[in-house]
C-alpha cells in the first residue's frame, strides 16, 4: 500500500485547503470539532477529516504536523474516522501561552475519552504514527521523526474490517489557524507483535 493523494476522500470539505503530492495544507473553520458525549455531554461532528480507505490489517502511516494554532483547543493531528460514534484522533490542542496538551481520544459506541500530558506552547511541529494489528490500534509521537514515543494502544469495536484514516484539523472556539501536513508515507507495520504472541494471521 502506498500514501495517494488522489486515493483521499473529505468528510466535511474546509472553506481554504491546498493539496500537493508531498504537503497539505489546511485553514481552519471556527466552532468545528469532534467529541462525542463523556464529561461535557455535548456531541461536536463537524471538523474536515481527509482520509482514504484500506483494508490492509496490518500497517504503519507517519506524517510531520506543523501548526500555528493560537486559540485554546485549536488542534491537527491524525484520525481514523469510521462514523460520527466510532473514531480516534491525536493531536495537540492549544491551552495558552504556557503550555498544551498532546494527547488522544478514542470512541467507541459514541462515547469518547481523553488522554493527555502537557507540553510546553512553543512546540510547533509533531510527528504522528498510526499503526493497525487486524483491529487493535497503535498511536504514537515524535518531535524529530527518528524516535518515536508510544501515546496509546487500543481496541476499536468497528475497526476489524475495511477502514478510513488521514489527517484533520478544527477551532473549537472563535479561531482559525493554517495547520500543514507533509512527509505522509505508508509503511509495514512498525508497531511489531508482543514477545510471545502467537505469529500474525496473515503471514503464516
Amino acid at each position: 500500500m502506498k500514501f495517494d493523494v488522489n486515493k483521499l476522500q473529505w468528510i466535511r470539505e474546509p472553506v481554504d485547503y491546498t493539496i500537493s503530492d508531498n504537503r497539505i495544507e489546511i485553514i481552519t473553520k471556527p466552532h468545528t470539532d469532534l467529541w462525542q458525549r463523556t464529561y461535557y455531554h455535548f456531541r461536536n461532528d463537524n471538523a474536515p477529516v481527509l482520509q482514504m480507505k484500506t483494508d490492509e490489517k496490518f500497517f504503519s502511516f507517519t506524517v510531520k504536523t506543523q501548526f500555528f494554532s493560537k486559540c485554546r483547543f485549536d488542534q491537527c493531528g491524525i484520525v481514523m474516522y469510521l462514523d460520527s460514534e466510532n473514531w480516534l484522533k491525536a493531536s495537540i490542542e492549544y491551552e495558552n501561552e504556557k503550555f498544551q496538551h498532546l494527547g488522544s481520544v478514542v470512541t467507541n459506541s459514541g462515547y469518547s475519552d481523553w488522554a493527555t500530558t502537557e507540553i510546553n506552547a512553543d512546540i510547533k511541529t509533531m510527528w504522528y504514527r498510526f499503526s493497525r494489528r487486524e483491529d487493535d490500534y497503535c498511536v504514537e509521537c515524535s518531535e524529530d521523526g527518528v524516535i518515536f514515543r508510544q501515546m496509546r494502544v487500543c481496541h476499536m469495536w468497528k475497526g476489524n474490517g475495511t477502514i478510513s484514516f488521514g489527517i484533520y484539523a478544527c477551532s473549537p472556539e472563535e479561531s482559525s489557524f493554517k495547520a500543514i501536513f507533509t512527509d505522509m508515507q505508508i509503511t509495514e507495520c512498525k508497531w511489531l507483535p508482543h514477545d510471545g504472541q502467537q505469529p500474525d494471521k496473515n503471514k503464516l
